[in-house]
C-alpha cells in the first residue's frame, strides 16, 4: 500500500471522539497482534489458486469475493500488489479497516445497508487507480452464505473477472453472531480453495445479473463446503 493512500480520492476517513478513537486504536491493536501471531502458527495449503496468482502475475486486477464468516484470515493469500474492500465507518468497521491496512488492503466506506452508492463510486475509482477489489456479498448482516448483488454490479462497471474464495480451518470455534464467525486455533491447517471466476458483461440484462449472481452464490456455497471438508478430513488423519 502506499504511504498516501489516505490521501486518495475515494477514501473518506471517519472521525471519532478522543475517547472513542482510543479505544479504536487500543482494539485495532490488540486485533492485528493477534491475527499476525496466529497466521505465523497456521499451516497453509490451497486449492485451485493457479489461475489466479497465474493473473497476478501478469499485472492482472481482479474481484475477490468470500463470505462474512471467513474474513479473519483472508489478508494472508493475497498475492497482489494493492487491494480496495468496501468497509462500513462505525466503530467496528473502523477497526477492521485498521488491522487490513497493515496488510495493503485500503478501505471505502459503505455497505449494502447504507452508503452503498457512495461506496461502489469509490470502488470504481479504486479500480481505475490499479486496485484489486475485495467484497463480502453476504454482508454486512446477512443472511448468511447468501450473496448480495453490489459485486455483480462492480464486475459490470469495471470488466473485472470475480474470483470467489473461501477456507476452511481444522482446528476452530465460532462467534455466536449472525455469521457464525470462524476463529481458527492455533497450530490448525487451513485450506484455501479458489473458485472458477465469473465475468458479467457490460450490457448484462436484469435477468443476466441474477443469473450471474445465483452463479457467485453457488460457488461460494460449493467451495466453502468443499474447504470445511477438506480441513475436517486433515484434522481426521492427525
Amino acid at each position: 500500500m502506499t504511504s498516501n493512500s489516505t490521501q486518495l480520492p475515494f477514501i473518506n476517513q471517519p472521525s471519532f471522539p478522543l475517547r472513542e478513537e482510543l479505544k479504536i486504536r487500543a482494539w485495532a491493536g490488540l486485533a492485528l497482534a493477534a491475527v499476525w501471531g496466529l497466521s505465523k502458527t497456521m499451516r497453509f495449503s490451497y486449492v485451485g489458486t493457479q489461475d489466479l496468482f497465474a493473473g497476478w502475475e501478469r499485472g492482472e486486477q481482479v474481484i475477490l469475493a468470500f463470505w462474512h464468516n471467513r474474513m479473519l484470515l483472508m489478508p494472508f493469500p493475497y498475492r497482489g500488489p494493492k487491494a480496495c474492500i468496501m468497509n462500513s465507518s462505525h466503530r467496528d468497521g473502523e477497526i477492521i479497516s485498521r488491522v487490513i491496512r497493515r496488510f495493503g488492503i485500503i478501505s471505502v466506506r459503505g455497505s449494502s445497508t447504507r452508503g452503498w452508492v457512495s461506496g461502489l463510486k469509490g470502488m470504481v475509482e479504486a479500480y481505475q487507480q490499479g486496485y484489486d477489489l475485495i467484497i463480502v456479498p453476504d454482508g454486512p448482516r446477512g443472511p448468511r452464505y447468501q450473496a448480495k448483488p453490489g459485486v455483480l454490479q462492480l464486475a459490470r462497471s469495471t470488466g473485472a473477472r470475480v474470483y470467489p474464495v473461501t477456507y476452511g480451518a481444522a482446528w476452530k470455534t465460532h462467534i455466536g453472531s449472525w455469521d457464525r464467525l470462524i476463529i481458527p486455533f492455533p497450530f490448525s491447517k487451513v485450506c484455501y480453495v479458489v473458485g472458477q471466476p465469473l465475468s458479467v458483461p457490460a450490457d448484462a440484462s436484469p435477468d443476466l445479473m441474477e443469473e450471474k449472481r445465483q452463479e457467485l452464490e453457488h460457488t461460494l456455497q460449493t467451495i466453502t463446503a468443499q474447504a470445511d471438508a477438506l480441513a475436517d478430513a486433515s484434522f481426521s488423519s492427525e
